[in-house]
Order: C-alpha cells, then sequence, then structure tokens
C-alpha cells in the first residue's frame, strides 16, 4: 500500500496532504515574506543583522544589475560559491528575482570539481568570495563564465567593522590568496549600481515546472549529476517541511506555527539543499531569523556567534551536535527558549541525542531526504512526539513505498528499497534523460532512494541499509568511483577501491584499499594526492596497501567484500 494518509496517527495538527496554490514561484514566497516581516530581523553574521527590508532592498538592486549591467537572459545559470554569509541570501534571491537558475557550489571545491560543475550546467556567470578567487582565475579560461562578481567575508557590514575585517582576512590570517580577475566586478558595487538601475522585471521563472535551482549531486559512476529542482519542487517541500516544524502548544497540546520572529541557528551551508529548504524558504516564509555561521568547523568562533541569541532552533547534524557537547562554554548558552533542533543528512547516534537533551531539555527530531526531493521525504515530529531510531513520517502530501529486487512492494514491517512519490521530487537530471530513467521506477512513477528502509504500521521509517554504495560523511555524499577515479592517477598506484566505515564523528569515513605499483608509495603521498584533488571530506582518513584485492571473474573489485571483512573485524574488535 502507499504510505501518503495516516489515519488519525500524525502528530496533532499535521494535515495528511497540503495546499498547493498557495503559491506558484519561489519568488512569490520570498516577496511575500518582505512585506510582512518588513521591520523583522532575517539574517545575522558576523553579530551583524539585516532586516527583511534591507535583504529585499539589496536583492532587490543585486536583480537590477543583472538584468542592466551583464549580457544574461531568463533562465541562464549562475553559479553561487559563498560561505553562510549575509552576501548569500541577497545574491540568492536577487538572481532568482531576476529569473537566473541558480547553481549551487560548494566553497570547498577543488579547481577540478568546479570545473565540471561549471561547464556542466553551462554557467555563465559566477558569484564568489575572494577566497576562492584564485582557484576560479586558474580555471576561468576552460569556463564559458561571462560575469565574476567577487565579494569579501565582511562586505554587508558598516564601516569601520567591514573594513577591519576585510583587512584581517586578508593580510593578518592569510585568508585570501592573491588573484587577479581584471574583469571581476565587486558585490558592493553590483549593489550600488543596482540601486540606480530602474526596477528589475520579475515577469520570469514564475511557472510551478519552470527549474530555477541546479542542485549537484553525485551518482554511481562518480560524475556529479545536477538534480533540477522546480519552482513547484522547492515551494512544495518548503510548505511540507513546514507543517512538520510547527511546534506543540504547551497547555493545550495542539500543534501551533512557532512565534514569528524565532531565532535558528544556521550552521549548515546554504548551497546544501537542506539548510536551503529550511532557511531560505520555510523559516523565511515563517519570518523567522537565522543566525548564519560561517565557517561551523571553528568551534570556539561558533559557540561565540550564538551565545548572545536564546535560541528557538537549532538545525544540525551529528557531527556538529557532538562537537557542541565537547565544547566546554556550549553548555553556557542560553537554552531556555530552545524548542525545536532538527537533524539530518546522516544517521544520529543515540548517545549523541542523549546528551543533546539532557543539556539543552530539546530533543532531537531525525529527518530523512535526498538532493531529488528537495530534500524532506521524512520528518520526525517536534515537540517531544519524536521517534527514536526512526527518520519519522512521510512529510505532508507524500507517499512512500518498499520494494524488493523484483520491484514488487513489500509488506509493511518488511525491509526494501525505499521510493518516493510527491511534488518535492525533481524533474530529473539536467541534460542526462537516462539517468533520469535510471532513477525511477520503470513507470516512471516513484524515485528510487537507492537505501533500504523498513516503514512500520505508524508510518515511521527506519533505515537500514543503503542498496548504493555511496559513503556518508558529515551529511554529505561521497562516492567511491570519484575516489577510485582520482587516486588511480597516482603514478604509484596500481589498484584501488574505496568504501565507508563507521566513524563515531562522521558517521562514515572513507577507507581506501591500495595494490601499489611502487612499493615505496606512502599514505600520506596519497592522502597529500586526494587533497591536491578533492574536497576535504571526501579525503580517505584510512588507507591500507594490500597485494591484491577481492574481484569478480569478470574483473570486477568487489567492495562489498571488503565491507564485510572491516564489519567482522569491527565485531571481532569490540
Amino acid at each position: 500500500m502507499d504510505i501518503s494518509f495516516w489515519d488519525g496517527k500524525r502528530a496533532p495538527g499535521v494535515p495528511d496532504q497540503i495546499d498547493l496554490t498557495q503559491y506558484n514561484a519561489v519568488v512569490e514566497v520570498i516577496e511575500n515574506a518582505f512585506q510582512r516581516f518588513a521591520d523583522r530581523p532575517a539574517f545575522t553574521s558576523i553579530n551583524h543583522t539585516l532586516t527583511y527590508q534591507q535583504i529585499n532592498e539589496y536583492s532587490a538592486a543585486f536583480a537590477a544589475w543583472l538584468q542592466n549591467h551583464t549580457s544574461l537572459k531568463p533562465g541562464d545559470r549562475i553559479a553561487i560559491q559563498m560561505p553562510n554569509i549575509l552576501q548569500f541570501p541577497i545574491a540568492m534571491y536577487g538572481a532568482l528575482r531576476a529569473g537566473m537558475v541558480v547553481v549551487n557550489t560548494n566553497p570547498l571545491y577543488t579547481e577540478r570539481e568546479m570545473l565540471h560543475q561549471f561547464n556542466d550546467s553551462g554557467a555563465k556567470a559566477l558569484v564568489c568570495m575572494d577566497v576562492f578567487a584564485r582557484s576560479v582565475q586558474n580555471i576561468r579560461a576552460k569556463t564559458g563564465l561571462q560575469h565574476i562578481i567577487v565579494t569579501s567575508l565582511a562586505d554587508m557590514l558598516p564601516a569601520p567593522k567591514r573594513v577591519l575585517i576585510n583587512a584581517a582576512a586578508r593580510y593578518i590570517k592569510k585568508m585570501v590568496p592573491a588573484y587577479s580577475l581584471p574583469d571581476a566586478v565587486r558585490f558592493r558595487t553590483a549593489l550600488k549600481q543596482g540601486l540606480a538601475c530602474p526596477p528589475f522585471s520579475a515577469d520570469y521563472m514564475r511557472n510551478p515546472d519552470d527549474t530555477i535551482i541546479l542542485q549537484y549531486t553525485g551518482g554511481t559512476t562518480g560524475v556529479a549529476k545536477g538534480a533540477e529542482l522546480t519552482n513547484r519542487n522547492l515551494v512544495a517541500n518548503m510548505l511540507q517541511s513546514s507543517a512538520i516544524l510547527s511546534q506543540i502548544d504547551p497547555a493545550t497540546g495542539e500543534r501551533i506555527k512557532p512565534n514569528v520572529g524565532s531565532k535558528v541557528v544556521a550552521p549548515l551551508p546554504l548551497y546544501h539543499i537542506y539548510s536551503f529548504t529550511v532557511h531560505l524558504m520555510a523559516l523565511f516564509e515563517q519570518g523567522d531569523q537565522s543566525i548564519l555561521i560561517a565557517n561551523p568547523r571553528d568551534t570556539d568562533m561558533f559557540v561565540r556567534m550564538v551565545k548572545p541569541h536564546k535560541l528557538t532552533g537549532f538545525i544540525g547534524l551529528n557531527t556538529l551536535f557532538v562537537s557542541l557537547l565537547n565544547h566546554p562554554e556550549f553548555k553556557k548558552c542560553d537554552f531556555s527558549q530552545l524548542r525545536l533542533t532538527l537533524s539530518g543528512g546522516t544517521a544520529l547516534v543515540d548517545n549523541t541525542a542523549k546528551r543533546w537533551r539532557e543539556l539543552t531539555g530539546c530533543g532531537i527530531s531525525e529527518a530523512y531526504g535526498l538532493t531529488e526531493c528537495s530534500p524532506a521525504v521524512t520528518m520526525n515530529p517536534a515537540g517531544g512526539l519524536e521517534r527514536d531510531g526512526t527518520v519519522g513520517q512521510a512529510v505532508p502530501g507524500t507517499a512512500l513505498k518498499c520494494i524488493d529486487d523484483q520491484g514488487e512492494e513489500v509488506a509493511i514491517g518488511e525491509r526494501g528499497e525505499l521510493c518516493v512519490k510527491g511534488p518535492q521530487v525533481m524533474k530529473g537530471y539536467w541534460k542526462r534523460p537516462e539517468a533520469t530513467t535510471e532513477s525511477f521506477t520503470p513507470d516512471g512513477e516513484w524515485l528510487r532512494t537507492g537505501d533500504v528502509a523498513i516503514i512500520d504500521e505508524d508510518g515511521f521509517v527506519k533505515i537500514v541499509d543503503r542498496i548504493k554504495d555511496m559513503i556518508l560523511v558529515s551529511g554529505f555524499n561521497v562516492y567511491p568511483n570519484e575516489i577510485e577515479d582520482v587516486v588511480a592517477q597516482h603514478p604509484a598506484v596500481e589498484n584501488c577501491a574505496a568504501i565507508g566505515v563507521a566513524d563515531d564523528k562522521t558517521g562514515e569515513a572513507v577507507k581506501l584499499f591500495i595494490v601499489a605499483a611502487n612499493p615505496d608509495v606512502t599514505a600520506e603521498e596519497i592522502k597529500q594526492h586526494c587533497r591536491d584533488n578533492m574536497t576535504a571530506y571526501k579525503v580517505p582518513r584510512y588507507i591500507e596497501f594490500r597485494s591484491e584485492l577481492p574481484m569478480s571473474p569478470v574483473g570486477k573489485i568487489l567492495r562489498r567484500e571488503l565491507k564485510d571483512e572491516e564489519a567482522t573485524s569491527a565485531t571481532e574488535t569490540a
């Protein structure tokens, strides 16, 4: 049966379905929030806050600049490559208001990864932080980038704070490598010029079926693919998420929307679809304030940034929760108003959830999603109704089923590959019709997740295994083929295989097995080669040299045997 209706088993106040007629386009969501919450704080970064009205004015200026000072046309792709700073929502909202398709780009990408994404998407423009401008310079000639806009860390802060912080980043902390992009435009210059332009034309990309975000995700081939997310996909998932993220009234026990103006910390990168849907859409549409954390790995700075606030909500994942719980100053934060903690991207460890509840008094609601689903598929209800060990129920308007190897639906309570049907499911992969077809069931109705799950009689879902070989490191998808392709380029490597192994901090870590062509090669040499060609979270944490690797009769490396060996070894050690 399709798990799409719950017959009263949902949390109080959570509907079975959602009204998709509320908004036709993401831009409508944004502009509606601008009107309703003009004077409220919207985003805070480096202890400086911009209101909804200020974000409105700045993003309108950026939209006008794009339409009047560039050759870009509606539907052209513009890449945004920044950490969580105030410029991100301004650039994002401005690009969408100008009718552009946004290509979310990981700031930690290596030049090889950037080159693939820019060329595959056909990006004609890029907004990036100066920290990454040297890499842009190095690959520029191999891309179709026509316009580059560069910004610095504190560009949206008032002087003299802006000048001091930007100077410290460049000259004291040496964060900004020297670069040469003579035709690049400064972000502040673009805003200034945009303010002097005629108002932007807002008649573009308003159709529910228009693709407005290209969100790149890997695949079993190791080639990153752009999931086409439409207005309907993103609006639907925003409404679905909001229905679950609402809170419980302690007096009545009924589910209510949180108070407008809630403060929610935003440590997960806004370029990630999880953070995008929650902070730039769901919370924004409710009039909430997001506290942006540019570098969540700097736990000292993280704690200093959140300490002044009485947080209402906290969005994170297991790795982040562990680092904060282990920091002595974090327990001094004010948790008296904390009503929601949402975890996604990677499995939540039971001990982490227990420690978090003991410290903050707030339980963690674990969720599950995929880039291809904008991303939320299931969520645990908040307000003490979480069911530990599960990723919750399907968000409203979503059908789930599990199928066996023959594609037949299995009974409730039995294991099978989780399949999803709902308005948040992507249009398809950008310019990859074959990959799109392969990702759905033969009838084209259901997205196959590649994850093995169990759906219980109450509709709560437990993820128990993965069909695909994907490795999940701190919520980021890591694909063995990509790692193996990079490592195989090293002259001292004859053969290699990558798998995921359990890790207390990151959920999983990459372990690499190597058959060396040169016995003198070292693990550190291989790791450095990986650092030079891949984002840090993809770099193998463990390397084991072997004389041979298990293979099938046709010569295919059997990763499953390696994983079974590791599992057996871990059991014996325990």
